[in-house]
């Protein structure tokens, strides 16, 4: 008589369906789906009081929408405040017991580690895949014309309807905020981190996030050789243009002009100046280090509130 082996669907199952699978348990009851007149998306609970945050790109142009939840629960829910330039929004819904997730850190993360996809695009059923964190430090263009730093690309697919839905790691801790299909088998994700920490908890209090501007256009440029030894860094930013009646033109600051550091902080991108524009520095003097016609000058700029 022939041997027969019995094996346990659970022992079954290896170390990474048993990790998305626990993932999708905890996460489910805290990611929603949004519907309103304009379309729809997902979007991720953040406190037993009702606040939520999802990608603004989901809320444009609603001030209300229908949150529903995998335990059949449908609840009205009033935008708080939107932020096109990091595509990111906060609802509050009607009811104080909703399951919150965690929130986790993006800058922990490491190209290669599991992440689980999870949205809500039908209201009662929600959608997970699984895949890896396939690079790190990307950026995405927001349809503000800003540009979202450190985004997180990832092989788990973005089913139509994900955009506002979590990327959680392995603890189910969200570390994202899915935002755009890049590609065919790529995904991208706002990061929850330090920086979208404080423009959440600006939504949440205060309904809109403050940036500073100095009205500059510019890119990237290595800088000469001796300066570049001399500062430990191979680029600078050059000032392509300045908008005319613009704290950057009330300051001196010329086309041509290499900018090296902001306040004492190095810059070699676009993307690192307006790193820096943060609300504490609208009516503040800021401090520009120049590199123009070969020397080296500081310049002083009083940047004013970016008006979108």
């Amino acid at each position: 008589m022939p041997l027969r082996f019995v094996v346990d669907e659970h022992d079954a199952l290896d170390a990474y369906s048993r990790a998305v699978i626990a993932v999708n348990e905890r996460l489910a009851p805290s990611v929603a789906n949004l519907r309103s007149r304009r379309g729809g998306g997902s979007g991720v609970v953040i406190s037993r009081d009702g606040f939520i945050v999802t990608s603004a790109h989901v809320v444009e142009g609603s001030t209300r929408v229908t949150a529903s939840f995998v335990d059949g629960r449908e609840l009205r829910a009033r935008l708080v405040g939107s932020d096109p330039l990091s595509d990111l929004a906060v609802l509050r819904a009607e009811s104080d017991d909703l399951v919150p997730a965690e929130l986790g850190d993006a800058s922990t993360l490491q190209v290669g580690q599991l992440v689980v996809a999870i949205g809500n695009p039908h209201g009662f059923a929600g959608s997970v895949t699984a895949g890896v964190v396939s690079a790190l430090g990307r950026s995405l263009p927001t349809r503000a014309g800003r540009i979202v730093d450190n985004v997180i690309q990832t092989d788990a697919a973005l089913n139509p309807g994900n955009s506002g839905g979590a990327l959680a790691d392995g603890r189910a801790r969200v570390v994202g905020i899915n935002t755009a299909v890049a590609g065919v088998g790529l995904g991208l994700a706002v990061p929850v981190n330090d920086a979208t920490r404080g423009i959440i908890a600006a939504l949440m209090s205060d309904g809109r996030f403050r940036r500073a501007y100095l009205g500059i256009a510019g890119g990237t440029r290595p800088l000469p050789p001796r300066l570049a030894r001399e500062l430990g860094r191979r680029a600078g930013v050059e000032v392509v243009e300045v908008v005319p009646d613009s704290p950057a033109a009330a300051g001196g600051l010329r086309a041509e002009d290499l900018i090296v550091a902001v306040d004492g902080e190095h810059v070699e991108k676009v993307d690192d100046v307006q790193r820096l524009m943060v609300g504490d520095r609208i009516g503040a003097t800021v401090a520009l280090d120049v590199l123009r016609e070969g020397r080296r000058v500081e310049l002083r700029l009083v940047p004013v509130e970016l008006a979108l």
